[in-house]
């Protein structure tokens, strides 16, 4: 644990409630191997990766094997990977039970359903949507990012992006830098945080601020309103980030296999011993990094739809009015209120701050009037 004269490293094991599996597969031996046979599927829906859903039977007399073998054998037209990842984010159900080991035995006369996302439109439309631009040149555009925009097209938000926004602004200039899906993005803040966000008009800044954020030369802040009161009040939180092994579709603090993610944290206020505002520094940028490690050590962000799982203890005590704002407030209360960087062309020092958005400022002025 950090000490509280120092800013210090915060080393909070996080308790695994499942074993992890072996790296090692188990090997399965059949003594009479001349006799086996591998039928093919029993008739089902064609195997059309463009469709929605997806069936296959296992005839009653297959061997076992491993699903993502199992599928990828009747599904040739999709990748290993491809089946490995859809069956671990909880898309294949086995009889109606999900099946999430892409490392499970087939079971022979089961029916299997693979259900795939709904494909976003292979290339993004322009959408006229306002957005706040604070900085504009031939390079780059220096945006403030409302909460509840999400930045590019994916699978549950086909259009209404940033993405979609910049082609319409853009026009013919934006097309295709970076990639015709993401053009111009050059990084991401989640749908629900607010705040500044540089995207590049050309390949060149492209490459110029892609090469900044790998090598973590410029300067990211954020506001967070957060359950609890951290020890000590400055300090830094270390924990590798990575797939949470009990839900795929949450990131979490990992023993093996995640990236190496860094905050440095700094407290700004509290109010009543429960409710506290920190400055949280990034040295790293792993997707939820701050999100994560906050809650990893007992300080979940208020309104966290993913992270905040339950009423957290430091609401006990608080007047009602105050623990129903709180509870109520309708996303992850965090704002990346700082972006500096070095301009790519001109070697400019730029730096930018926005103000924290309108709901944050109102449980702030609550819990001030409040104290």
């Amino acid at each position: 644990m950090a000490r509280a004269t120092t800013p210090a490293t915060i080393r909070t094991p996080i308790r695994i409630t499942a074993a992890f599996r072996s790296c090692c597969m188990n090997v399965l031996v059949f003594p009479n191997r001349a006799k086996l046979r591998y039928p093919r599927p029993m008739p089902a829906t064609p195997p059309d990766p463009s469709q929605a859903e997806i069936t296959v039977s296992a005839a009653p007399d297959a061997v076992p094997e491993r699903i993502d073998r199992f599928l990828a054998t009747h599904l040739p037209d999709m990748s290993r990977s491809r089946l490995k990842s859809l069956i671990e984010s909880g898309a294949v159900h086995r009889d109606g039970h999900s099946v999430r080991e892409p490392a499970e035995m087939v079971r022979p006369g089961s029916l299997y359903r693979l259900r795939l996302p709904v494909p976003a439109p292979a290339v993004p439309v322009a959408q006229h949507i306002a957005f706040p631009i604070l900085f504009e040149d031939d390079d780059l555009i220096v945006l403030d990012k409302p909460a509840g925009m999400v930045v590019h097209p994916a699978p549950g938000s086909p259009d209404g992006t940033l993405v979609n926004a910049l082609l319409a602004y853009c026009g013919e200039n934006l097309p295709g830098i970076g990639g015709e899906k993401r053009p111009g993005i050059v990084h991401r803040l989640d749908k629900d945080t607010s705040g500044v966000m540089v995207v590049a008009k050309t390949e060149f800044a492209l490459a110029a601020l892609s090469a900044l954020f790998a090598a973590r030369d410029l300067e990211r802040l954020y506001t967070a309103l957060a359950w609890g009161v951290p020890s000590p009040r400055e300090g830094d939180i270390e924990g590798a980030i990575g797939r949470d092994p009990r839900d795929r579709k949450r990131m979490a603090i990992v023993r093996h296999g995640g990236k190496p993610a860094l905050t440095h944290y700094r407290t700004m206020a509290t109010w009543h011993g429960a409710v506290t505002r920190l400055e949280c520094k990034l040295a790293t940028g792993r997707t939820h990094q701050i999100r994560v490690h906050l809650s990893a050590n007992g300080y979940p962000i208020i309104g966290d739809p993913v992270y905040l799982r339950r009423i957290p203890a430091a609401a006990k005590g608080l007047d009602q009015d105050i623990k129903t704002a709180l509870l109520d407030f309708p996303r992850q209360a965090l704002h990346a209120g700082v972006l500096g960087f070095r301009h790519p062309r001109t070697s400019e020092n730029l730096r930018f701050e926005t103000p924290l958005p309108e709901d944050m400022m109102s449980l702030i002025d609550l819990l001030d009037h409040n104290s």
